[in-house]
């Protein structure tokens, strides 16, 4: 994958795709892609259970024949990059996508992020969930 904007915004696309397909494959029903307002964006919106999962995708991309590339990505931690300024963004656009749809109103939910790691040279995949997080009060 090329380096720079393009190629970061590619990469995030396709790990977005790998979420989407591993929250189908687990029971649960995309409702919503990239539900977008000025002040930030949900990556995915999902129903499982009766419960709505507001899903933030997290991508890191490497090629597994560089042994040190290997090493930095089994020490990512999607979560370092939640920082409290992004969580702000997530609450608000969050409150916004519950108080536009009628069918959400009322119906219990979480927050969660999903890992992707995407190994270039092997074309696989891996993801990895945090499940509920907590988002700061607005």
């Amino acid at each position: 994958m090329p380096r720079g904007k393009t190629g970061h915004l590619r990469v995030g696309k396709v790990g977005e795709e790998v979420a989407a397909k591993y929250l189908t494959q687990n029971g649960f029903e995309i409702k919503e892609r990239n539900y977008s307002k000025k002040w930030g964006e949900l990556d995915i919106v999902a129903l499982k259970d009766k419960k709505l999962h507001f899903v933030e995708v997290k991508t890191v991309s490497w090629d597994s024949s560089g042994e040190e590339a290997g090493r930095r990505v089994s020490e990512y931690r999607p979560e370092d990059n939640m920082h409290p300024q992004k969580l702000k963004r997530l609450a608000r656009v969050t409150e916004s996508y519950l108080a536009s749809k009628q069918r959400a109103q009322g119906m219990p939910w979480q927050f969660d992020v999903a890992a992707v790691f995407l190994d270039i040279e092997e074309r696989r995949a891996k993801v990895k969930m945090l499940w509920d997080l907590i988002l700061p009060a607005r």
